[in-house]
């Protein structure tokens, strides 16, 4: 498949031209991974603070900040071609000022595990790698595949926690409620947010076969499972944050961790 052969549209339906050798910041840490797979890390010229692997990749790498609160100078100074973003994680106004000064800020917002395919050929479209981009999409394509033929198991209302002081989750459309939704696995509908703040109420743990505590953004730990387990008398797992709200390549991992997922909800729930 070549660049020609499909349209480069991100989430805001501005349409890219393929340019190699271009100069790419990353403010999405998933996507900085996805583009260091894709052998493109000799062109990332800067970074986020948050953008952690592959590692000893990235290290070498200048960071702009954070996700949020991105360095416009920094940025600026680096004179990238390309800024990558993303409607959840880099907010409105920091998109408003790098279009001021960047030629080609790329917009992105896959919301389910299948959005991944079009990500990985954006990008690899955008940047000249297309067979790097085909070759990922296989390999997706394939640990997909397992998880959707293999028979259907029990239906399970389950709430994950990405926060506590306030306690927050998420909503039915978010990348991670779609991840769990191939597990047959639903969300609580807690409010219009897609992240929601909720408080703890016998009505709420009724209807829940358990409570999935993330490792990120906020670090929940064991002590936080067994403390809350202890409080609320149903199963509370620690769940890899990373596997289930990264996409781009560890979206490719994340697949196979929900198998495990599956295993650790039915051996908790007896």
């Amino acid at each position: 498949m070549t660049s020609s052969s499909i349209e480069l549209t991100d989430a805001l339906g501005q349409v890219h031209r393929p340019t190699p050798g271009a100069r790419i910041v990353s403010l999405v840490p998933s996507i900085t991974e996805l583009l260091c797979d894709l052998g493109l890390a000799p062109q990332l010229v800067g970074r986020t603070g948050f953008c952690i692997h592959p590692k000893d990749t990235v290290a070498a790498i200048p960071k702009v900040g954070g996700t949020k609160d991105v360095n416009l100078d920094k940025i600026r100074a680096l004179a990238p071609t390309h800024v990558v973003v993303n409607l959840d994680e880099n907010t409105r106004p920091t998109y408003d000022a790098l279009v001021q000064f960047v030629p080609h800020v790329i917009v992105t917002h896959p919301v389910t595990p299948q959005d991944n395919l079009a990500l990985a050929r954006l990008l690899g479209g955008i940047f000249g790698v297309q067979e790097a981009a085909e070759s990922w999409c296989t390999a997706f394509t394939q640990a997909l595949a397992p998880l959707r033929t293999r028979p259907a198991g029990p239906s399970r209302t389950v709430l994950y926690c990405i926060w506590q002081d306030p306690w927050m989750s998420i909503s039915a459309d978010t990348y991670i409620a779609a991840m769990l939704a191939e597990l047959g696995w639903r969300v609580p509908q807690l409010g219009e947010d897609r992240y929601p703040r909720f408080t703890w109420s016998d009505s709420l743990v009724d209807g829940l076969d358990a409570v999935l505590l993330s490792t990120e953004p906020y670090r929940f730990t064991q002590a936080h499972v067994d403390a809350l387990e202890k409080q609320i008398g149903i199963p509370v797992l620690l769940v890899d944050g990373e596997m289930l709200s990264w996409y781009g390549s560890r979206a490719l991992a994340g697949v196979n961790y929900l198998e495990t997922l599956r295993e650790m909800l039915e051996g908790a729930a007896g």
